[in-house]
């Protein structure tokens, strides 16, 4: 947009002169949007295709932000060069032929690409000791506190 490009050039950055030149000059483009419906489709089968032959797309958001159809058809017409997605258009993707799986020019991975060990742990850590606490009957972080209380009061009636 107007704004975020005259924001970008504020901060002592070169932006693009137009959406088509954006896409035409970068060497890689990452989508990291959230999904709505001012973004979805946001990307074309024509912005894909103005992109240089060696250029990366990265897509860990959401596949719908792309127009249907539009990556697979830009990377079989050889721009951008490469692509690395962890989202697909039809998920969960359980055919190992997907195009896209199968593609000589894609890095695909489950979507988990953001992924790293330590953030896991700490992630299902916490969630495995939540519901450990839960069934100690000391539960934790619990945002609707009024439900838990009914519910233990029908298993105390059925116990009893």
């Amino acid at each position: 947009s107007d704004t975020s490009r005259a924001a970008a050039e504020a901060d002592g950055h070169r932006a693009a002169a137009s959406r088509e030149a954006f896409f035409a000059e970068a060497d890689i483009v990452s989508l990291n949007l959230r999904l709505s419906e001012r973004t979805r489709h946001a990307v074309t089968f024509d912005d894909l295709n103005r992109m240089k032959p060696d250029a990366l797309l990265v897509n860990v958001s959401r596949a719908e932000l792309i127009a249907p159809g539009a990556l697979l058809q830009a990377l079989d017409a050889g721009r951008p060069g490469f692509a690395a997605v962890d989202v697909y258009e039809d998920e969960p993707v359980l055919d190992p032929q997907h195009p896209l799986l199968r593609h000589p020019r894609v890095l695909a991975t489950p979507h988990l690409g953001y992924v790293e060990k330590a953030g896991y742990e700490l992630y299902f850590g916490d969630a495995f000791g939540n519901v450990r606490a839960f069934f100690e009957g000391a539960a934790q972080n619990v945002a609707n506190p009024q439900a838990l209380a009914g519910l233990r009061s029908q298993a105390a009636s059925r116990e009893g």
